[in-house]
C-alpha cells in the first residue's frame, strides 16, 4: 500500500500544480490551453540545466541543490514561454484557443529541433545516472545506513520519494493562498469576472492578467520538470504523455478551485499509477499482483484516466462555473 500511495503521488503532484497553473491564467481571463506545450518546454529546460551541472562538475551529492535550482530556472522558463500567449491574447486581442494550440504545436518541434541539434538523438537524458539516484529522499539524507526502514508510515513519507513533490505541494498551497487571500489575487481573480469593474475601481486589467499567465506559466513549466524528473527519469523527448490536456479536465473537474483540484489530481493520480504499475502492484503485500493475475488486457489499464476523465466531465461540466470574462479580449477603450 505504501509503494501504490508513493507511485500515486507521483503522478498526482504534477496534474495538481499543471491544473492549478490552468487556475491562475483562467481566473484572470485568459485561457490556457498551452499548458501541454509548457509542460514539453519545462521538461525540456529541466534537463538542459541537470546536464549543465552535470558538465560543471556538480556530484550525486548535490542532486537535491541541483534540483531546487533547476525548478525555479524552469519556472523561469516556463512564464517567459507563456509570454507568448499573453502578447498574443492581451495586446493583439488574438482568439485564445487557436493561441494555446499554437504554442502546443510549436513547443514539441522546437524541443526536438534543439535535442536533435545538441545530441543528434531524439532523446535527451541526463549525463551520467538516472533521476532516482540523484533525486530521492533516502535514509543516507537522515544519517541512516542504507537500506535502513523506518517504518511503514514514516517510510511514505521520507524514504524513495522526491523532494520535489513537497515542494510542489507547498507552491500549490501558497499560490491557492494568494489566489483567494491577498489583495492582488483578488484583483486578478475580478478581471477574470467583470474586467470592466475591475477597470474602474484603478486596477490595470492588462497587467493583472499579464501576472495571472505569466504565473500560469511558472507552475506549467515547474510541473513540466517535476513530471520528467519523477515519471520519465529525467529524460526530455518532446512529449509529456498528455498531462496539459488531462491537467485541464482536473481544472474543469475542480471548478476553478484548488480544493477540488487537489481531490481531482488524487483521482486521475491514482488511475494513471495502476496503468502505469498494474503488473508490479502488490496492494496487499502477499505476493500477489492482482491486477496482472486476473487477465484483464493492459490496453484496458492504459486507458482507464481517459476513460474515467470522459467520465467524470460528463457528470460535472454541467455543474462547473467559469470565469465570466474568460477567452474575452478586454479593450480599455470600450466599456
Amino acid at each position: 500500500m505504501v509503494f501504490l500511495l508513493q507511485q500515486m503521488m507521483l503522478y498526482a503532484v504534477p496534474l495538481m500544480i499543471v491544473a492549478l497553473a490552468g487556475v491562475c491564467a483562467e481566473r484572470s481571463g485568459v485561457i490556457n490551453l498551452a499548458l501541454e506545450g509548457i509542460m514539453i518546454f519545462g521538461a525540456f529546460m529541466g534537463v538542459i540545466f541537470v546536464r549543465m551541472f552535470q558538465n560543471m562538475g556538480w556530484t550525486q551529492d548535490q542532486g537535491q541543490i541541483i534540483m531546487l535550482i533547476s525548478m525555479i530556472l524552469c519556472g523561469i522558463c516556463g512564464a517567459l514561454f507563456s509570454m507568448l500567449l499573453a502578447f498574443s491574447a492581451i495586446n493583439l486581442k488574438a482568439d485564445q484557443t487557436i493561441g494555446g494550440t499554437a504554442l502546443n504545436m510549436l513547443s514539441p518541434a522546437v524541443v526536438m529541433f534543439f535535442i536533435y541539434m545538441l545530441i543528434q538523438q531524439n532523446t535527451m537524458g541526463m549525463v551520467s545516472g538516472g533521476a532516482a539516484g540523484w533525486f530521492m529522499i533516502k535514509p543516507s539524507t537522515f544519517g541512516f545506513p542504507k537500506g535502513h526502514s523506518f517504518g511503514p508510515i514514516i517510510d511514505f513519507f521520507i524514504n524513495k520519494v522526491y523532494l520535489s513533490s513537497y515542494i510542489c505541494i507547498l507552491i500549490f498551497i501558497l499560490v491557492s493562498v494568494f489566489l483567494y487571500k491577498t489583495k492582488t489575487g483578488m484583483r486578478l481573480r475580478s478581471c477574470g469576472e467583470n474586467p470592466q469593474a475591475a477597470d474602474s475601481l484603478g486596477i490595470n486589467v492588462y497587467k493583472m492578467r499579464y501576472l495571472g499567465v505569466a504565473l500560469s506559466g511558472c507552475l506549467a513549466g515547474i510541473g513540466g520538470f517535476t513530471f520528467s524528473m519523477t515519471t520519465a527519469n529525467m529524460t526530455s523527448n518532446g512529449d509529456v504523455a498528455g498531462y496539459g490536456f488531462l491537467a485541464l479536465a482536473v481544472m474543469i473537474f475542480g471548478n476553478w478551485t484548488p480544493l477540488n483540484i487537489a481531490f481531482g489530481a488524487v483521482l486521475f493520480g491514482l488511475f494513471k499509477c495502476i496503468a502505469a504499475t498494474y503488473s508490479t502492484l502488490d496492494i496487499n503485500g502477499d505476493g500477489i499482483f492482482l491486477l496482472n493475475d486476473i487477465g484483464i488486457s493492459p490496453y484496458v489499464y492504459r486507458m482507464l484516466p481517459y476513460v474515467i476523465t470522459l467520465v467524470v466531465l460528463a457528470f460535472t461540466s454541467k455543474s462547473s462555473r467559469v470565469p465570466k470574462a474568460e477567452g474575452i479580449p478586454y479593450d480599455k477603450g470600450m466599456r
